[in-house]
Order: structure tokens, then C-alpha cells, then sequence
């Protein structure tokens, strides 16, 4: 029992994990933001355009509310809301990884220039090859 619980300790202090840990934390939070933007802003410019239209309220009724029953309904609204916040999260996440190609690219293209020796670097390099002759 001691052994997996230090096996355990590795793998979790591992960096990949706390990276991972941390990738869904700021998903989660990416996400909301997302979220709210595609509710509180595109969703009503869309609703001007289409009408008034609201996405949300959108849905097909299956089967009546009765007495004792719930009414069956198919949100197709809601459905489009999320196709559209995917659509979104989707494009800024492409955004982000070529935008971090491009940094990669301009790092691989730059060579690394070797410092230039200082001037007095180079006249004791001249004076040692002096006197070596």
C-alpha cells in the first residue's frame, strides 16, 4: 500500500498532470466566457436579424403536459445555441494553436547567432597569436 501511494504522489507531482489540471480550469472558466457571449451577445444581433427570433425558446412539442405528466419536448433552440458556442470555441481555439505555430516557426527560423566576441576579447586573442609566432 506504501509503494502505490508513492507511485501515486509521482505521477500527480508530475508536471504533465498540473498542466492538465490546470488546461481544464481555464477551460472551464474559457468556456462560461464563451458561453455568455454567444447568449448575451451574438444570440440577440442573430434575433434582430432572423426577427426577433430567440434560439432558446425554439422547440417542438412531442407530447402535451397532461395532469400527471410532463409535456415532451424537443429543444432544437437550445440545440442551435450550442452548435453556435462549439462554432466559436472551435474557432478561437484555432486561433490560439496558429497563432502558437507562428511563434514556434519564428523561433525555428531564427538562428541562433553566436554572441560576437567583445573588442577586448579579440585584441587578447591577437596578442596571444602574436606571441605564440
Amino acid at each position: 500500500m506504501q509503494s502505490f501511494l508513492q507511485e501515486f504522489k509521482a505521477f500527480a507531482m508530475r508536471g504533465n498532470v498540473i498542466d492538465l489540471a490546470v488546461a481544464v480550469v481555464i477551460g472551464g472558466a474559457f468556456g462560461k466566457i464563451v458561453s455568455s457571449l454567444v447568449d448575451d451577445v451574438i444570440m440577440p444581433v442573430v434575433g434582430v436579424f432572423t426577427g426577433g427570433v430567440d434560439f432558446s425558446d425554439l422547440a417542438w412539442t412531442l407530447r402535451e403536459a397532461g395532469p400527471d405528466v410532463a409535456a415532451v419536448t424537443l429543444k432544437y433552440g437550445m440545440f442551435i445555441n450550442s452548435i453556435i458556442t462549439f462554432t466559436i470555441v472551435a474557432l478561437a481555439i484555432f486561433s490560439v494553436v496558429k497563432l502558437m505555430n507562428k511563434l514556434k516557426k519564428e523561433e525555428e527560423k531564427a538562428p541562433a547567432t553566436p554572441a560576437q566576441p567583445s573588442r577586448e576579447e579579440v585584441l587578447l586573442t591577437e596578442i596571444r597569436d602574436l606571441l605564440k609566432k
